[in-house]
C-alpha cells in the first residue's frame, strides 16, 4: 500500500519499512562513516546516486534516508533533509537560497538563532534583510524588493504564539518573485501543512516534537526534490550532518508523533483555560482560545494548536521567578516540545540577546513565563501551576 493511501499514524508507524531492516521490526543503526564497495565501478556509482545513502555518511545514511521519506510524507513534500540541528537546516537554506546582493525579509519575532544568522552572518556576505510585524500582510508586501529572494516566516512563533496568515503572505512573496520559508515546529506537521498554504520550504528543530523526548539534537527541511537538491549542496558542504544515532532516535520519536502531539494538543488547552482564569493571570498566549488575537487565522490553517502556552502573571522578575522555583512538575529548562511539561522565564533567558529590544517592543515583559506542555494527567499540571501561583 502506498503511504499516500495511509493515514497519519500508520504512515509514522510503518513508513520506514524501505529502510532494508530485512527481518528485523527495529532497523539496524548505520554507525559508520563511511561504506565499502567490491569494485571501483559499484563505489563510483554510489558517488552519483542523487540520494548518498551508503557512500560516505557526511553526504547520507541509511538512518537519514528513512527519516527524510517519512517527514515528506507527513509534509506532503516530495523531499526532506536531515540535520545536526534545527539551526543546521535553517543555515543551510537560508544560504542555498541566497546570495551576496540579494534581499531577506523576515518577520520580527523569530528565533534568535536565525535572526543571528541573518544580522550577523548573512549581512556580512552581502546578504541584507528587513524584519516586519508577523500579523501584517501589508508589511510584508511594503518590504519587497526587487532583489528579495527569500521571506522567512515561523508561525506560532516563540513565545507570544503570534500568528501569520501564512498563505497571504506566500501569495504576496511568490507575486514578488521570492520563495517562503517556514519554521514549523512549534506546530508540527499534525498540526499544520504549509506546503498546502504555498510554502516552499518547511523547516524543523527536530530536537523538539518531532525526536519528543529530550534525547537528541537535530533539523530538518522538506521541500520540492529541486529545492532540498540546492539545500543540500550548502548543507553537506557546511558539515552540519546528523549523526546515524540520533537519526535513528529521531526515527524512534516520530512513530509516536501524531498521539503525542493530540496530548500535547488537549493538555496546552486545558492549560490555557484554567489559567486564563485564575486571578494571578493578566494574560494567557495560547492560539486555541476565542481571546487570542490570532485565533481565526489558526483555525484556518491549524488542525490543533500544539504544545506551548505562555502566561504573563501579576507582579515583575522576582515573583515570576518565585513561581518557577515553586513549580514541581514542570522542569525549568531551555527547549520544548518532550513528554515531560518544562518552564522557562525568556526575560532571564534573553537579556543579552539581539532580539532583546524587539522583545521587549512586542510584549516580552519580565512576569512572562513560557510552559512547554507535556504529556502529563492535565489536571496534575494544573494543580502544579495553581500551587505555584498561589499567595
Amino acid at each position: 500500500m502506498h503511504g499516500s493511501d495511509l493515514g497519519l499514524e500508520t504512515t509514522l508507524v510503518h513508513g520506514d519499512r524501505t529502510s532494508g531492516s530485512g527481518p528485523s521490526v527495529t532497523p539496524p543503526i548505520y554507525q559508520t562513516s563511511t561504506f565499502a564497495f567490491d569494485d571501483v565501478d559499484a563505489m563510483a556509482q554510489a558517488a552519483q546516486t542523487p540520494t548518498f545513502e551508503r557512500f560516505y555518511t557526511r553526504y547520507g545514511n541509511p538512518n537519514h534516508g528513512a527519516v527524510e521519506r517519512i517527514l515528506a510524507e507527513i509534509e506532503g513534500g516530495e523531499a526532506a533533509m536531515v540535520s545536526a540541528s534545527g539551526m543546521g537546516a535553517i543555515a543551510s537554506t537560508a544560504i542555498a537560497l541566497t546570495a551576496a546582493g540579494t534581499h531577506v525579509v523576515a518577520q520580527r519575532m523569530i528565533y534568535d538563532g536565525t535572526r543571528a544568522l541573518l544580522t550577523r552572518i548573512l549581512d556580512r556576505f552581502g546578504v541584507e534583510c528587513t524584519f516586519v510585524d508577523q500579523h501584517d500582510v501589508s508589511a510584508f508586501a511594503s518590504a519587497m524588493r526587487p532583489n528579495t529572494r527569500l521571506v522567512m516566516l515561523e508561525s506560532p512563533s516563540n513565545p507570544l504564539l503570534g500568528i501569520t496568515d501564512i498563505g497571504a503572505v506566500a501569495r504576496v512573496a511568490h507575486e514578488a518573485g521570492a520563495l517562503v520559508s517556514i519554521d514549523n515546529t512549534i506546530a508540527t506537521p499534525v498540526n499544520q501543512r504549509p506546503l498546502e498554504f504555498g510554502v516552499d520550504v518547511v523547516l524543523h528543530s527536530a530536537t523538539k516534537y518531532l525526536g519528543g523526548h529530550s534525547d537528541l539534537i537535530a533539523g530538518a527541511a522538506v521541500a520540492s526534490r529541486d529545492l532540498i537538491a540546492r539545500i543540500w549542496e550548502a548543507h553537506h558542504v557546511l558539515g552540519a550532518t546528523l549523526g546515524p544515532f540520533e537519526a535513528w532516535l529521531l526515527l524512534r520519536g516520530l512513530r509516536t508523533l501524531e498521539m503525542r502531539v493530540e496530548r500535547h494538543n488537549a493538555n496546552a488547552l486545558a492549560v490555557a483555560r484554567a489559567m486564563e482564569a485564575h486571578p494571578r493571570v493578566a494574560r494567557v498566549y495560547y492560539p486555541g482560545l476565542a481571546s487570542h488575537p490570532g485565533a481565526a487565522i489558526a483555525r484556518a490553517q491549524m488542525r490543533g494548536f500544539g504544545g506551548l502556552v505562555s502566561i504573563e502573571i501579576d507582579g515583575g522578575f522576582d515573583e515570576a521567578r518565585r513561581a518557577i522555583e515553586r513549580l514541581q512538575l514542570f522542569h525549568s529548562a531551555a527547549s520544548l516540545g518532550g513528554v515531560e511539561s518544562l518552564v522557562a522565564q525568556p526575560a532571564a533567558m534573553w537579556p543579552k540577546s539581539s532580539a532583546a529590544a524587539d522583545a521587549r517592543a512586542m510584549g516580552i515583559i519580565p512576569s512572562l513565563l513560557r510552559l512547554s506542555v507535556g504529556v502529563e494527567r492535565a489536571e496534575d499540571l494544573i494543580a502544579d501551576l495553581e500551587r505555584a501561583l498561589a499567595p
